[in-house]
This record gives C-alpha cells, structure tokens and sequence, in this order.
C-alpha cells in the first residue's frame, strides 16, 4: 500500500493550488496541520478508487467558506474531527475512508489531516477536479447525489447538522451557518459509497497535486521555471504574462468576490488581461476577448518562482504568468455546464473550451 509522509504534503499542497483555479484557499495553514498530524499519528495510507469495495462509506471533510479568512481566522484543530465524528453518528456507521470534496489549497490539506487524526486511508480522488464555490457544484451533486446529511464546525466548537431538501438549499444553510461562524468553517458532507465514488468521483487528483508540486520543488532547486512542464503534464496553455495593476475584494457574502486587472509584459507588452473570481478564476479576457473560462481552470503563478497564487493573495506589483487548463470531461457535459458553466455565474457566454479559444487565437 502506498502511504503519504511529511514530503509528500509539500508537494500536494502547492499542487493542488495549481489545480484549485485560484481557490481552495492559501495551502499554508492546512499543510503544517496535515504535517503535524502525521508527525503525531503516523503516515496516510492513499488508496485507489478501485481498492474500495462497493458498500464502504467514504466521507469528504474541507472547509467551507472565504479562504481569505482563514489567513487571520485560524482553526484550533478540532474541527474536522469533530465535525467527522458528528456526522458519523449521525449516520450510525464509522466511514471506512476520508476523501477530498475539491482538489484545492487548503481543502487538499485538510482531509489528510482528518484522515491522520482518525488512523483513516485517503482515496486519491476528489469531486471536482479543480475547486469551485458552492457546495451543489460536484460530480457527485450534477449526478443528483445528495449533499446531506452534513454537519458545520467552527472553533468555539459550534457543531450544526444540516438535511435538506436539496443541494441548492444546503448551500444557502450551510453558507448562511459558516457566515455567522465568521466566515469559515469545517465540514463534512456527501457521504458517499465506493459504488457512488467509482460512478462519479474525479480520479487521481492527490496523484496528480504531488507530481505537479513536485515539479515546482524540483525546478526551485534548479533555479528553472516549471511552468512549461505544468503545461505538458495538464495539457494546459500560456493565456499571458503581465504585472498586476489593480485588485478588487469583497468579503462580504461568504466568498471572496473580485476581479484582477494585468498588464502585458514581454510578448504580451501592449496587451491587457483582466480576470474576475468568486473564491476561483472564473474567465479570463485578453484584450476584451475571452481566452478561457469556467469549468476550465484559470490559475495565476508567480513569473520568477511558478508558485501558484490564489485569488486572497493576489497583489498590486506583483508579475505573473497566467496559465489555463483543460477541466475533467465530466463538467463539459450539458448537465456540467448547466451547473458550473459562465452563464451560472451570469456572464453573458456561452462556454467555448480553453483549446478552442487557444486554436482560433492562433488562427488570428
């Protein structure tokens, strides 16, 4: 069996970062939990989609809310546990296997350290495949599974238990729940079995965080730029490459809603970007044109180091280079974009894949 070590979370949370489009929130916090616990408890063991029998129950544990919060906001430890612990009671059933509900910074972290904590295996997959904002917008929800029963955490040790009528509902409780706990909290949610997991879960995203994060490390130490690797590895493209000029952040309904404004350097001197975010990089336009859009990922990176940069710690000065990636098939069917496609969050688009809008780019 393969186990995930200290190392190992270097990798997976610069990795997932990349994957998380701009969200998931900064990996820092998460990761020197996810260390600590595996320092205390022991190593992860990381198990495939197709070790899981058909009937053993799988629970997602993440935090839920603005990830620019969690910068000042730090969670005292106990909440994934508790809230884990909560809702396996609820159901009456102990879960065989924690999973992450969204390859994303923190939420990439944070089901390592559940996991750590209760001597539970990790499977290597995700709902998503990349980060989005609201909790109907999985594999598992579009497939019509439902998001409750799920419990919300805080620090002062506030647990809720929420069931709804729908995924739409859980998400305005829910949101309205980790608004009142100041804007964060922990979860757990879509309690799932290994049939349900084999049917519609994103596979490999751990996997695929480590060897991105590790390609990062490794060009770090060889004075390199990785960024053109990431792009062989995800198929992904170079949208530009520019100095941040302007940010625009507000905090006030549970996500941290924005847009970026960039100014072309080197080949894209003369040129402009501008980029807006709901927690992720939503679209992205190139001289007014669109040049990628959701569900693709859009992801930010430093020009010199090719770290990633979520949207909370995007700054004025800063040069960067912005790089777009192809997102899992699942969200390209008419039911994936209906949920998370640019028209939900009310941009008047309709989506054109990132390697189409590449082509025709080319194509002048």
């Amino acid at each position: 069996m393969e186990y995930l070590e200290e190392r190992d979370l270097d990798y997976i949370a610069i990795g997932a970062a990349v994957l998380g489009a701009g969200g998931g929130g900064d990996p820092y916090v998460g990761k020197l939990m996810a260390k600590a616990a595996i320092r205390k408890h022991g190593k992860v063991p990381l198990i495939k989609v197709d070790d899981l029998t058909d009937e053993q129950l799988i629970i997602p544990s993440a935090m839920m809310g603005a990830p620019a919060v969690m910068l000042e906001k730090l969670p005292n430890g106990g909440e994934p546990e508790a809230a884990f612990r909560a809702l396996e009671t609820h159901l009456g059933k102990k879960a065989d296997a924690v999973m992450s509900i969204e390859a994303g910074g923190i939420n990439s972290c944070i089901p390592i350290y559940t996991a750590a904590c209760l001597g539970l295996p990790i499977v290597d997959a995700d709902s998503m495949g990349r980060a989005f904002p609201e909790l109907p917008m999985t594999t598992f929800g579009v497939a019509g599974l439902p998001a409750t029963p799920m419990v919300v955490c805080d620090e002062k040790g506030n647990k809720l238990l929420i069931e709804t009528v729908s995924n739409d509902w859980s998400e305005t409780l829910a949101r309205t729940a980790t608004i009142a706990m100041g804007l964060a909290s922990m979860i757990s949610i879509y309690c799932v079995t290994g049939k349900e997991l084999k049917d519609y879960g994103v596979r490999g995203t751990i996997s695929l965080a480590r060897e991105i994060g590790r390609i990062i490390l490794e060009a770090h130490a060889l004075k390199e730029s990785p960024i053109q690797s990431i792009l062989e590895l995800t198929n992904g493209f170079l949208l530009f490459e520019g100095k941040i000029m302007d940010v625009q952040r507000n905090l006030t309904s549970g996500f941290v809603r924005g847009s970026v404004m960039i100014e072309g350097i080197e080949s894209d001197k003369g040129s402009s970007f501008e980029m807006q975010f709901q927690n992720e990089n939503l679209v992205g336009w190139k001289n007014g044109k669109p040049a990628a859009m959701t569900p693709d990922l859009i992801t930010v990176m430093d020009r010199e180091t090719g770290n990633p940069i979520t949207t909370e710690n995007l700054k004025y000065g800063q040069r960067v280079m912005v790089i777009g990636m192809p997102c899992d098939p699942f969200w390209r069917t008419d039911a994936g974009i209906a949920q998370v496609g640019p028209r939900y969050f009310a941009y008047d688009l309709d989506y054109v894949p990132i390697e189409k809008l590449a082509q025709a780019k080319e194509q002048g």
